[in-house]
């Protein structure tokens, strides 16, 4: 799911509206496959009340961008985008071990790097989980399965290792879990309440751009009454009803 935004400062949940593109990879990246017929894309849209011609135009520009691939009326997303529809598909069922106290920490060991590189080295911890200490140094609880891509293999040297202090402490430095939390909450709730596809449609998109921020620690680490998984468990709610609902609505001509 793509572009939403939320903010907690007033106890209430805000979400950007949905422009004609935010539509179409919302749509696509909470589906498999990621491929759909153009009138199915014009037809999502209508929900929220976006006229056909302004779903054909986005689709021209993201096949032009790069971000979608075009057969016979039908669109998929390129593997860059299929990249992240499996960070998302992470996001939902994060791939676990049993911890055992140990820690993963990268430290930058290259001397010059241009921005473009440190840019991919900041995308790429993100996509791991990992917090940034200091600058150039980066670590997380070693309870995730997940390889590490290139970028983040060639930039920095890894080392396992565990803190001398209350390593909740230290998560707590490095996440702010309690506002993670709160969000979370607040998208649970609003995915319950929500009524029009429109509107679950909204939120779960929100939901699942929150969940790819989740730091997903061990439980010892984390505050208690943790919504992570609450938070999942409604989001898959969310999918099977959509999953239900799409080839209903949008398979007529």
């Amino acid at each position: 799911m793509d572009d939403t935004d939320t903010d907690t400062d007033t106890g209430t949940l805000t979400l950007r509206p949905l422009t004609a593109r935010s539509i179409v990879l919302s749509t696509l990246l909470g589906h498999h496959p990621p491929q759909l017929p153009a009138r199915a894309l014009v037809r999502v849209g209508a929900l929220f009340g976006t006229a056909e011609g302004t779903v054909r135009v986005a689709l021209t520009r993201m096949v032009a961008a790069g971000d979608l691939e075009q057969n016979d009326g039908t669109y998929r997303l390129t593997d860059r985008l299929l990249a992240r529809q499996a960070r998302q598909d992470d996001s939902r069922a994060p791939r676990t071990r049993r911890w055992d106290g140990g820690w993963e920490i990268a430290i930058v060991t290259s001397d010059r790097r241009e921005a473009a590189e440190r840019a991919a080295l900041r995308q790429a911890m993100a996509a791991l989980r990992l917090a940034e200490l200091r600058e150039g140094t980066w670590m997380r609880p070693a309870n995730l399965v997940h390889p590490r891509p290139d970028v983040a293999a060639e930039q920095c040297g890894w080392f396992t290792g565990a803190p001398e202090g209350d390593p909740a402490e230290l998560a707590a430095r490095l996440w702010d879990l309690d506002g993670w939390a709160r969000q979370a909450r607040l998208l649970g709730a609003a995915l319950d309440d929500a009524e029009e596809p429109a509107e679950r449609f909204t939120v779960a998109a929100a939901a699942l751009r929150h969940l790819l921020a989740d730091p997903v620690l061990p439980a010892r680490l984390l505050p208690r009454d943790w919504p992570g998984a609450e938070l999942r468990r409604r989001y898959d709610g969310f999918e099977r009803d959509f999953r239900a609902w799409l080839p209903r609505y949008a398979g007529g001509g």
